[in-house]
């Protein structure tokens, strides 16, 4: 078992990580190395960063709830479709092979980051013309799908997320605000998941849980303060930091 003086770089590796995923996501790209480099076996990194990952996305999703960056109307509509799927992809994980998948979601995150970078325009402006067909007819299913590959592989998920609720209209500070919250329902579902399975280390997670959520409070007033540009650039960071994660990772 490590010994409390990892808590000397988790915990500001757990601030950076929660400021870095209320602005654009990818605050997995953290946490999980910053576990595994404390010695904790695989189980435990995994049920552990769960626990960070709530205080974190709630943090967040508190900051854009109370600035009205939340679409209520829809988000609600969308949990229960992305827990749905979670639950899905976590089944699917025993009949296919994760690194192929993996490789397949590097291309797929960079050509999502690539366009969001050769369109100048995407994500800067808000046209999101509310509760109509169409945006049900994008994001209801994306929710799902993207559920499902959070349950699956999950690094990656909330970029995703971002540019969903991006090309429903939204710019970037509201497509991050709406991101958060499902993700931060999602992740409330695998925590209790986890919970049972008694493999989350309580005194590594609670205070980097707690250095986390500070975080994230900070990185979202950030991400509002500043624009949806400054939300951009930091996205197309993650989204290189996201993509050399699945590739590297084996």
């Amino acid at each position: 078992m490590p010994q409390l003086d990892v808590l000397l770089y988790g915990l500001p590796l757990a601030f950076l990580a929660g400021f870095i995923d209320a602005v654009a996501g990818g605050g997995g790209t953290i946490t999980l190395p910053t576990l595994f480099l404390m010695g904790l076996p695989p189980a435990q990194v995994v049920a552990t960063n769960k626990l960070l990952a709530i205080f974190g996305s709630g943090s967040a999703t508190v900051q854009y709830w109370r600035a009205g960056h939340v679409e209520k109307p829809l988000v609600l509509r969308l949990i229960p479709l992305a827990l749905l799927g979670s639950a899905l992809g976590a089944f699917l994980v025993r009949f296919v092979d994760p690194n192929t998948f993996r490789a397949l979601v590097a291309v797929v995150i960079l050509a999502v980051g690539t366009l969001v970078l050769v369109n100048k325009r995407f994500g800067l402006e808000d046209r999101y013309p509310g509760l109509t067909g169409r945006v049900l007819a994008l994001t209801m299913p994306g929710a799902f799908v993207i559920g499902a590959y959070d349950g699956f592989l999950g690094p990656g998920t909330g970029t995703f997320l971002m540019f969903l609720f991006a090309l429903a209209g939204m710019n970037l500070v509201r497509a991050s605000g709406n991101a958060r919250t499902i993700n931060f329902a999602t992740n409330l579902g695998a925590f209790l998941f986890f919970l049972l399975g008694g493999q989350m280390v309580w005194w590594i997670g609670l205070p980097m849980g707690v250095a986390n959520a500070v975080g994230a409070a900070v990185g979202a007033r950030l991400a509002m303060l500043r624009g949806s540009a400054f939300v951009k650039v930091v996205y197309v960071v993650i989204v290189v930091l996201v993509v050399a994660r699945l590739l590297l990772s084996r």
